[in-house]
């Protein structure tokens, strides 16, 4: 009994550790994005289908495959969805690696972090999720956090509405990839490393032909140290980072998941700061605060789920007093 106590607190804190890593070590990759000379479109391409590649070898190496008693129809279905979680996939990263040109890494990863609030929306839309008061309020406090991020850059970049546009479609994309491969399970119970498999499968093949038209000329890495850079992007921030955070979220409450997060939009904006020396003034950095507490709001559990967990201790401990 003892042990099972002590036991849990330690998962709970490897976890949170675990989360954090693969946060930090997905933010570490808006650094590549801006450092590799090749097209957002093209570094789409190449970070799903090498991590394709090397899905497709856990796969083997782990004997996972489709369940058997499934039918033809659903295993269909699931095959679609999954590739197109991985499309919406890729324009979601083709997108944030456009934006991180335009805005820096820092402003167009928190930018993509709003995907909570479209994955809200997509919830409601399809599944008909009811949204709590909390979440409307952090959608209009998001709002203002990117109002008071933006009013500086567009009065100094250029390009600051297409990062804008970019980034905020990215996040959009994001949710609809993540919508899918809901979909993909409500259809058939489909293993982590078939269902990645079929994600980078279908985010390389819908960037194939964005690339070769968006991208020519930017396709290719220039030297074997942007080569190594890329493979280093496809393997270590696509399989291990999401690895990390695939691991982590289900041990941990959706309250302590939300907040862990945001050190993914947090360590983007660090790096922007302080290693790429991008200005970020005051203003904008009060944005970034509210627009993070915004998405820390967003991600809170809903009212439907905590209904449902209340039922399920109900008849946890139901079952528990009729054994007695």
């Amino acid at each position: 009994m003892s042990q099972t106590y002590t036991q849990q607190p330690k998962q709970t804190q490897y976890a949170a550790i675990g989360l954090i890593i693969g946060c930090v070590v997905f933010g570490l990759g808006s650094l590549i994005v801006a450092h590799v000379d090749v097209g957002g479109y093209a570094m789409a391409f190449w970070r799903l289908a090498i991590s394709g590649v090397v899905f497709t070898l856990l796969a083997v190496l782990f004997k996972q495959r489709m369940p058997s008693n499934i039918s033809i129809q659903n295993h269909r279905k699931a095959l679609i969805y999954g590739c197109l979680s991985g499309a919406f996939l890729g324009i979601d990263l083709a997108l944030w690696h456009e934006s991180i040109y335009a805005v820096g890494p820092g402003i167009s990863t928190l930018l993509n972090s709003l995907q909570i609030f479209f994955l809200a929306a997509l919830g409601f839309l399809i599944f008909k999720e009811r949204q709590t008061l909390v979440q409307l309020v952090s959608l209009f406090i998001a709002l203002a956090g990117v109002v008071l991020i933006a009013s500086p850059e567009f009065a100094n970049n250029h390009h600051a509405a297409y990062g804008f546009i970019t980034g905020i479609v990215s996040a959009s994309m994001l949710a609809a990839s993540m919508t899918f491969i809901r979909l993909t399970h409500q259809a058939a119970p489909t293993p982590i490393f078939v269902l990645m498999r079929r994600i980078s499968l279908g985010g390389s093949l819908a960037m194939l032909l964005p690339m070769l038209i968006l991208d020519k000329g930017q396709i290719l890495p220039q030297s074997l140290a942007e080569l190594g850079w890329i493979l280093v992007y496809g393997t270590v921030m696509q399989c291990l980072a999401w690895g990390l955070i695939a691991y982590s979220i289900p041990k941990l409450s959706l309250t302590v998941t939300g907040l862990l997060l945001l050190t993914e939009p947090l360590a983007a904006l660090v790096i922007d700061y302080f290693w790429l020396y991008k200005p970020i003034n005051e203003v904008q950095w009060t944005g970034a605060v509210l627009t993070m507490f915004a998405i820390y709001l967003g991600s809170l559990k809903p009212q439907a789920l905590r209904q449902n967990t209340k039922m399920r201790r109900y008849r946890f401990f139901s079952r528990f007093y009729r054994r007695k």
